[in-house]
Parts: structure tokens; sequence; C-alpha cells
């Protein structure tokens, strides 16, 4: 099963706002400004270690190589990324007609975490799961956790004919 992410204000946060993981040393704070939120690191490495394939998925235009280079300081490698340009490609294509920015079923993601209305509301219009994350939380960890966990019994309980 699939879990991917938004960057900014997901993963990416303030530490004006919001708990941080520790920062990165110098010079690779100044290659890397962005600050990730506290629990990123434990959440990714527990989704994998338990069997989730953990993606990135944002609008952003920042490449594969920057977001690979960023989150492996931090020991993470993802499963895959999707930024603007791929999506574009990929999702959007030559369609005549816009399609939201995000489309994790084109994917085959079962799960996006995102902290955009407009993603939540796309949600129920294409039928894919999103869980939001928005202010500083706590237990933000253990909400993704869950929901994963959630989803992911669901969709074995459709693959085995079960309802």
């Amino acid at each position: 099963m699939r879990v991917s992410f938004d960057l900014d204000e997901v993963l990416f946060v303030s530490p004006d706002n919001y708990e941080v993981e520790p920062e990165l040393r110098f010079p690779l704070n100044r290659m890397f400004p962005e600050r990730l939120r506290k629990g990123t690191v434990f959440l990714i490495n527990e989704l994998q270690r338990r069997g989730f394939e953990v993606w990135v998925y944002t609008s952003s235009f920042r490449s594969e190589v920057y977001i690979n280079a960023l989150f492996r300081q931090y020991n993470i490698k993802f499963d895959s990324i999707v930024n603007g340009y791929r999506h574009k490609k990929e999702v959007q294509g030559n369609r005549s007609d816009t399609l939201p920015q995000k489309m994790p079923t084109h994917y085959r993601i079962s799960l996006h975490i995102d902290d955009e209305e407009a993603i939540i509301q796309n949600a129920r219009t294409w039928g894919f799961h999103v869980l939001q994350v928005l202010e500083p939380d706590p237990d933000w960890t253990t909400k993704v956790l869950n929901e994963a966990e959630r989803i992911k019994k669901m969709e074995e309980i459709q693959a085995s004919g079960k309802h």
C-alpha cells in the first residue's frame, strides 16, 4: 500500500509555528533551508518498517534530486516522488480539461497526507483517501499511522471479496 505526503506545510514547516526536527549542520542547512515537522523521520521510517511504500506528492516544482538529497540527510529514502513537473506530464498531459493539482489514484496511492482544503474537496469529487494535517499537532504521527492501517485493512477486506 502506498502513502504519499505533500511537502509544504505538511512535512516542511516553519520553526516559528511548529516543533521541528533538528536543523542540519552548516553548510547543509544553507543548501537545504526547509525544516522538517517534528516526527517526520520517525513516521516515514515507521511506515516503511510496517511495509508501506512512502511517496512524496507535491505540486511544487522542486526537483526529485533536490528532494531526495534533502531527505537523505535524515536517512530517509522515498519509494517515489511526484512533483509538479511529473504530475503535469503524466496526469494532466495534453488534456484540455484541467485536472486537480493532485490525483493520487493515478499512481495507485491509497492515502495522501495534505494540508490544503482544495485537496480535501478533490478527494470527495475524485474518490481518493486523504488525511488533512493542519496546525501543529503533537499526535499527527499517530493519526497518520492509524489512518494508514485503517485504509490498509479496508483494502484487504475489499481484495478478499468480503464486505
